[in-house]
């Protein structure tokens, strides 16, 4: 994200609009269609996550309550009519009401320090670790905020000169570092309170949220439960929001086209619904559109780091050799953990 913000501060132009600058017209086109396939990916999992958040909290069933998601998402988005700065404060305080549910479970449940530092270790455990792993990387990257990024940051704070761009450039960083620790800080403490509660053979059978919830509230108790709901409610239609800007983006940076937001979020709730419709397991559902989502992620970090790279496009911004080179191993290991799982799900038996 960070790398994609650079792109912005230094060319005045998103990862989008420079990548249909620099590539061929058919490419680019290609990469606005899987594109769009990940921002409705997105869209299943915020959509299901907040529909399931009110039907813990209230009762509704999944249908209605995915509705009622749509109706919150089209008035978290309305808030930028009053200005952007309305709209990222409202994420913001959605995000801090997510970070304070989790803190509590934490706090409440004491999960084992050990059994945390052990579990820092990367390492799979069982077929399935992979797939949640991958799930998980998609979650956390989030290919559509890649291409969001440089566009929060495209001529927010105008810059003259190097010297101010440098200037933008460092708050920037530090702005993503203390984004991506909380999302991290809260990623680590649901793992932590599923492996002190759930991880036990009396237990394993638990396949949906709803279930989670339900057992949540008689292990520890019913504010934690509440707590549960929530943060997945709150999470959910921040992220639906913020995905159907993302959205917007990609499709006016990719092909320069535009349609009204509004009309975007319609249509992408599509997806979401026909799954709540035809009655498949919503949990299960919420977890593959995250793992879909991993296998957008090398397509756009592939040509952020070569747009990073060069100095012709980007200046003094551009990236040391350093940094390139780790930046092109984080990219290989994404691109290696995609193809093991794909042999592992259909070829290994």
């Amino acid at each position: 994200r960070h790398y994609a913000a650079s792109v912005g501060i230094a060319t005045d132009l998103n990862l989008p609009e420079n990548f249909r600058a620099h590539y061929p017209r058919a490419l680019t086109w290609g990469m606005w269609v899987q594109a769009e396939i990940m921002a409705m990916s997105t869209d299943i999992a915020e959509f299901l996550g907040a529909a399931i958040g009110l039907n813990l909290l209230f009762r509704v069933p999944l249908f209605p309550a995915a509705l009622m998601t749509g109706v919150i998402a089209f008035g978290i988005l309305g808030l930028q009519k009053l200005g952007f700065r309305h709209f990222e404060v409202a994420i913001t305080g959605l995000l801090g009401i997510i970070f304070l549910g989790f803190l509590y479970e934490t706090l409440k449940i004491g999960p084992s320090a050990s059994g945390s530092l052990n579990g820092l270790i990367p390492h799979l455990d069982g077929v399935t670790s992979l797939y949640l792993a991958v799930g998980i990387m998609g979650a956390t990257i989030m290919p559509h905020a890649i291409y969001l990024h440089g566009a929060l940051t495209q001529n927010r704070m105008p810059c003259r000169n190097d010297r101010e761009r440098d200037r933008v450039r460092r708050f920037e960083r530090t702005d993503v570092i203390i984004a991506l620790s909380l999302a991290g800080l809260v990623n680590m403490a649901m793992l932590a309170v599923a492996a002190k509660l759930f991880h036990t053979p009396a237990l394993s059978g638990l396949s949906t949220l709803q279930q989670t919830h339900q057992q949540l509230g008689h292990l520890v108790g019913g504010t934690a439960a509440l707590a549960f709901a929530v943060a997945l409610l709150t999470s959910g239609a921040s992220s639906s929001s913020v995905g159907t800007y993302a959205g917007q983006v990609v499709m006016a940076g990719f092909v320069k086209l535009r349609i009204p937001l509004m009309l975007r979020r319609g249509l992408t709730m599509i997806p979401a619904l026909i799954v709540i419709a035809a009655g498949l397991n919503a949990t299960s559902a919420l977890v593959l559109s995250q793992v879909v989502l991993s296998f957008g992620i090398p397509l756009a970090v592939i040509p952020l780091v070569r747009l990073t790279s060069r100095k012709d496009i980007m200046g003094v911004q551009v990236n040391r050799l350093s940094t390139t080179v780790v930046a092109w191993a984080c990219a290989v290991v994404i691109v290696a953990m995609n193809i093991f799982l794909i042999y592992q799900q259909f070829f290994l038996s």
